[in-house]
């Protein structure tokens, strides 16, 4: 049995931001010259979630594709974006004085509604490699959500393969 690690990064922005990351997974895979078993891509990040979801050939204004605007639109009718300190009992005031011990803007605390919508949707996905392809079916897609809305930044995306 063997198992290959790897974790690539991309740039979210300061909306809700959907990273199709099936070509790299892809090309993770490849790599790994694991040919069965099971693939895991994981967020180690607790505003983020990993979903399969089918490519949307539309997209809004913003590059967002629709299906995925879709996704936001129902979310924000279940977790309303944070849009002000008191909106939700998180964060409390002791965890914005540890935010400032590390050197953290206290708005950037203002995203418990990107908490709970990544505990919603999930962090991970676990898919079955056969014969060296991801069993994805015909239309599925692996994507990486940043459900984060105070600022833009680096995140990590986990991709673990067990098999042989």
């Amino acid at each position: 049995m063997a198992v290959h690690h790897k974790i690539f990064n991309i740039t979210s922005d300061r909306r809700p931001t959907f990273h199709a990351v099936t070509d790299q997974v892809n090309d993770i895979l490849k790599e790994s010259g694991i040919k069965n078993g099971i693939l895991m891509v994981y967020s180690q990040h607790t505003t983020c979630s990993v979903m399969i979801q089918e490519a949307a050939d539309d997209v809004n204004y913003w590059g967002t594709e629709l299906i995925m605007q879709d996704l936001v639109n129902v979310l924000e009718k279940i977790v309303p974006t944070c849009k002000t300190e008191g909106d939700y009992l998180h964060p409390g005031p002791e965890h914005i004085r540890e935010a400032k011990k590390r050197n953290e803007e206290a708005f950037w605390s203002l995203n418990t509604d990107a908490h709970l919508r990544s505990v919603i949707m999930g962090r991970s996905v676990s898919i079955p490699i056969v014969n060296g392809e991801l069993q994805l079916g015909e239309f599925g897609r692996i994507y990486f959500a940043d459900f984060d809305q105070v600022r833009a930044r680096e995140r990590n995306v986990t991709v673990q393969i067990v098999g042989e």
